[in-house]
């Protein structure tokens, strides 16, 4: 049985969106939870520092040992909660591409995961970005491909030129 979807994809993707529409098309209450839950939750002093999380004006995002040691508890307590019995839906950015994806597939050992890729066409993420107006300019076209770098899914979305309520309805048709 699916218990934990991880849905992993550069900004502007639209994974959020994928993964609001995976709420509406799923069976029963799912919870959302990703990266930006854990930098919302986090102290100003580490979302613009270097030893938190910093957000270069070219669009690299860099993260230090205070930000990884908060997100490796954060990513132990997603799945803490998966294990209560919870169904979980992570909307997640792989900055370190395999790297990041082997500390999620520790922790979510022996859970049911659906590992999902979602990409979108570097130009258009970066159109997406830019239409938002609360991201900083660039970190759409370089995530787009780094953050599959080396990563295996079960399954992959593109939001290039597809909805996202189709998306979600492709992944859902996964899920068990």
């Amino acid at each position: 049985m699916t218990q934990v979807i991880v849905v992993n994809g550069g900004s502007s993707s639209g994974k959020s969106a994928v993964v609001r529409c995976l709420q509406a098309v799923l069976p029963g209450p799912w919870l959302a939870l990703g990266t930006d839950t854990l930098i919302e939750a986090m102290p100003a002093s580490l979302r613009a520092s270097q030893g938190g999380i910093e957000f270069a004006a070219d669009g690299r995002v860099s993260v230090g040992a205070g930000f990884r040691a908060l997100e490796a508890a954060w990513i132990e307590g997603v799945a803490a909660t998966a294990r209560a019995g919870a169904r979980v839906l992570v909307d997640e950015v792989f900055l370190g591409g395999s790297a990041s994806q082997q500390r999620w597939r520790h922790a979510l050992d022996g859970l049911g995961v659906l590992w999902v890729g979602v990409r979108c066409d570097a130009a258009v993420a970066a159109g997406r970005e830019v239409a938002r107006g609360d991201r900083v300019i660039g970190t759409a076209a370089l995530q787009a491909d780094v953050v599959h770098r080396a990563v295996t899914y079960d399954l992959e979305v593109d939001t290039t030129g597809v909805e996202a309520m189709a998306c979600a309805r492709t992944i859902a048709a996964h899920v068990t």
